[in-house]
């Protein structure tokens, strides 16, 4: 068995098997691990969504009747939640709703404002939500774009120098393999006093590992609500300083207060709504509200969510460093982790594994540069795991994929 990790970890006690009742909706004859796309969704979450359809069914932010103050009163306790689940102030940051990770990335970069900034920097293991509007950034901006590397650890590798009034856009928690960004409050720090910024990309953060950016003073983080037990929707968080700065090109309906033949007046005192143009998505809103509660309120096993999912993350961990002819992409145990057979085709181990009942990822996951272009790596397979997943999940997938090495040996 070959291992690129820095290290191996224990098999930690075994957790409680039983699955969560709010996903009893699961078929038992399923192994879904592939929650580093997109989680299911608690019982719950899909309450709220019927609900609102059935229920008060109405806009929000343009009706004056019942219907449609009740869904203002959920928005703005959608709003709420994503702050209360960072530790960050209502004062200091604004919450905004969009399509999902990649849009809000865009919708920042895209309309920040000319010459301010003298650079954008990325680095090497970053999906294409980032890698690639940093490109477009950067060419609109007129700046040059550089591209750091990243430790084993996940902290991006810098000198201070090089976050000169810079652009700093990284994800929190890699899709590959997890690793963090372990020296985000140092980034952040350095690249504040010298008068650039920090937007991330918390799509696989915010689910598992959210420690890392509650009371961060990061500028905009941007995420799925999707992956993390919510409906498919987008989400920024974003320092009023860098709203108020955007020079706004994508516009419309929902974000004026008045307008006039060649002019228009924005929303006053809210902040949130610049990039929030036309009609929301309520129910899907709605939903992350009722995402927000049911997190901070769950225990899968009698454990907080976070101990609940490390503690699954060891075990599939060192139960695939275990099986021949596999290769771990990982350094060490994660919520996403990612292997790969030099003799085997992991479209084919995937194909193969979905026959019994395991769903597992494959291919580069939207990070083709640092995977195929820098490692020069096949395309992987992928386990990542979620709230509703259980010991006798990992281990159903690891028996299958065991077997199917064997079998392929």
């Amino acid at each position: 068995m070959k291992h690129n990790g820095l290290f191996r970890r224990a098999t930690p006690e075994p957790i409680e098997t039983d699955r969560l009742a709010d996903f009893s909706y699961l078929d038992p004859g399923v192994v879904y691990l592939d929650s580093a796309c997109q989680s299911l969704r608690p019982q719950p979450v899909l309450d709220a969504l019927t609900e609102y359809y059935t229920s008060y069914n109405a806009c929000g932010g343009r009706v004056k009747y019942a219907w449609g103050r009740r869904v203002d009163d959920e928005v703005a306790a959608a709003r709420q939640g994503v702050l209360g689940l960072l530790g960050l102030s209502g004062r200091h940051y604004a919450v905004s709703f969009t399509l999902n990770t990649t849009f809000g990335l865009n919708l920042l970069l895209q309309q920040l404002p000319q010459g301010r900034y003298a650079r954008v920097v990325t680095s090497h293991v970053e999906h294409n939500s980032v890698f690639l509007p940093t490109m477009t950034a950067a060419k609109r901006l007129g700046v040059p774009r550089l591209v750091l590397d990243r430790a084993a650890d996940g902290a991006l590798l810098y000198e201070p120098a090089q976050l000169e009034r810079a652009i700093v856009v990284v994800n929190a928690a890699s899709n590959i393999d997890g690793r963090l960004l372990t020296n985000l409050a140092e980034l952040v720090r350095d690249a504040h006093a010298r008068g650039g910024i920090v937007i991330l990309d918390a799509a696989q953060s915010m689910a598992h590992e959210r420690a890392l950016l509650q009371k961060t003073d990061a500028d905009a983080i941007c995420f799925s609500a999707h992956k993390m037990y919510s409906a498919s929707l987008g989400v920024i968080v974003a320092r009023r300083e860098l709203l108020s700065s955007l020079e706004l090109s994508f516009i419309g309906g929902g974000m004026v207060a008045d307008v006039r033949e060649d002019s228009y007046d924005l929303l006053p005192n809210d902040p949130g709504a610049l990039l929030e143009p036309g009609l929301q998505a309520w129910a899907e809103i709605i939903a992350l509200r009722h995402a927000t509660d049911w997190l901070g309120t769950v225990r899968p096993g009698g454990r907080p969510p976070a101990e609940h999912v490390s503690a699954l993350s060891e075990r599939l961990f060192d139960s695939l460093s275990d099986i021949p002819g596999l290769t771990m992409v990982n350094a060490a145990a994660s919520p996403v982790i990612s292997v790969y057979a030099p003799k085997q085709d992991s479209h084919r181990l995937a194909v193969f594994l979905s026959q019994s009942g395991i769903a597992a990822r494959s291919g580069y996951f939207c990070a083709h540069h640092y995977l195929k272009e820098r490692l020069g790596l096949p395309p992987l397979l992928r386990f990542s795991l979620g709230l509703h997943s259980t010991t006798a999940d990992v281990d159903r997938a690891h028996d299958a994929l065991a077997r199917l090495m064997k079998g392929l040996s």
